[in-house]
């Protein structure tokens, strides 16, 4: 079944109306990234240190926010993460200006705020060799002998209670250890009484020096910008210079307007959104290299046509492409942005903005730009031939 067949719109004639609006999206894009809010640079580019974290029930957000600011550290974020049912935050701590891992800085004052007692073990924080040492050291199974030896015996033991954590994301009480079979009665009675839960689980720690995020917001910068000039040259190579610029402009612009939508719906910029705008670059020169290719195609069936004429045939045979195309990724990307979860969420959105602003631009931007400058080139051609 072919959708869209025998169509006959008129593209070329009303060119300048879209191009208007094009103009009107990228002022906006370009005020909000410059004179308005502003992209929102994520750990990744800015520098910090972030958590994700689990609590037994609700978290209390304003506890949460206090206690770290009272760290001076940097500027805080906070973000519910997930479902609501697993209680569960992301916490960004930007510190721009200083190196270092704050993570633990940022546990203790959290744990100091929610009255989390001092304990040999912290079983929802401590790593499995703290808790593998922390039982060495107590040796409640009286193995005895060399720290080896006890070490040998008590890892697995560490090992499952952690494997627990990561399964349930949290151990609430004792009635979570009878789980861990491996735990022996002693081990368990020596958590019992020396070791705390705690109100919350740390799920993952990540900590970017700011050194490392300028370094990585250089490399994103050249990464988007290598893949442009990339495509120019093919395309330059592929068919002309004309149509090469023509897809260069429609790149600029689906960039352009996406960074736009990202600052003002202050969305994050992190690495993972660096990688959408360059899967974005990649689907939207690709619908452009169908396009020229047709209109390649169709120069070299009717010579000596006129050049809107045959672009807007090409652009007809290849309508229902595009439209099956793009309209089947799009369902896909709206699944994921609407059931993925926030891990993913920005990304997705990304390629949402870009699959419309792309398709779109590949018809009204990539094809008139190379008309125009095709046009010009000819002119050109033509006036020196008169002088000569």
């Amino acid at each position: 079944m072919r959708f869209l067949a025998n169509t006959n719109f008129p593209f070329m004639r009303y060119k300048w109306a879209f191009i208007g609006v094009s103009a009107v999206l990228l002022a906006a894009s370009l005020f909000s990234l410059f004179l308005g809010k502003g992209l929102v640079l994520g750990v990744d580019f800015a520098g910090g240190t972030q958590l994700t974290l689990r609590f037994n029930d609700e978290p209390d957000i304003l506890r949460v926010r206090r206690a770290l600011e009272a760290l001076k550290l940097g500027e805080v974020t906070i973000q519910r993460f997930d479902e609501a049912g697993l209680n569960e935050i992301l916490v960004r701590m930007q510190n721009p200006e200083a190196e270092g891992d704050f993570t633990k800085a940022m546990l203790d004052a959290l744990e100091r705020e929610f009255d989390v007692p001092e304990a040999a073990v912290h079983l929802n924080r401590d790593g499995a060799d703290a808790i593998r040492d922390a039982l060495v050291q107590a040796d409640p199974d009286d193995i005895g002998g060399s720290v080896e030896r006890r070490r040998e015996h008590y890892q697995p033991m560490a090992d499952a209670l952690l494997a627990l954590r990561k399964e349930r994301g949290i151990l609430k009480g004792a009635a979570d250890l009878e789980r861990v079979t491996a735990l022996s009665p002693a081990v368990r009675r020596f958590f019992s009484s020396d070791a705390v839960f705690g109100e919350f689980a740390m799920l993952a720690a990540d900590n970017v020096g700011p050194l490392v995020g300028k370094d990585l917001r250089n490399k994103a910068t050249l990464a988007v910008v290598f893949s442009l000039a990339g495509m120019l040259v093919y395309i330059w190579f592929r068919f002309q210079l004309p149509y090469g610029i023509g897809a260069l402009a429609a790149l600029f612009h689906d960039v352009l307007i996406t960074l736009g939508a990202l600052s003002f719906t202050q969305r994050e910029m992190n690495l993972p959104t660096i990688a959408a705008l360059l899967t974005l670059v990649g689907y939207s020169v690709n619908d452009t290299v169908v396009i020229f290719d047709r209109i390649r195609e169709r120069l070299k069936l009717e010579r000596g046509s006129p050049l809107p004429a045959l672009m807007d045939k090409a652009l007809n045979q290849t309508l229902s492409r595009t439209v099956i195309t793009s309209g089947l990724t799009f369902i896909v990307v709206a699944a994921l942005y609407l059931f993925g979860g926030d891990v993913i969420n920005t990304f997705a959105f990304v390629l949402l903005v870009g699959i419309l602003v792309g398709t779109y631009s590949s018809i009204y931007i990539a094809s008139p730009v190379a008309l125009g400058l095709t046009q010009l080139f000819e002119r050109r051609r033509e006036a020196k031939r008169r002088r000569r």
